[in-house]
């Protein structure tokens, strides 16, 4: 990822709007990064993977059945005290 100080930024911000097509820039401020620039596909392509939440009635027969048969990894079985308060 590119890093680029927000005064450089504001100096020429086509440059890096045309490195965003390529790769991300991160824009820092006092040396810690404060925004990230990206190209708008690839920003579509992530804001896509985000989650859909369905109502219950939504799910089919096939999703409930593997919602049944899902099982905790042992290695979180120590949060299941959490749900006995």
């Amino acid at each position: 990822m590119a890093r680029v100080t927000s005064t450089d930024f504001q100096k020429n911000p086509g440059l890096y709007q045309d490195m965003a097509q390529r790769e991300p820039v991160s824009v820092t401020n006092h040396g810690r990064e404060r925004t990230v620039l990206l190209s708008a596909e690839e920003y579509h392509r992530l804001k896509r993977r985000d989650r859909i939440a369905l109502a219950i009635e939504e799910l089919s027969d096939e999703d409930m059945a593997a919602i049944s048969a899902a099982e905790v990894p042992a290695e979180y079985a120590h949060l299941n005290d959490e749900l006995d308060d």
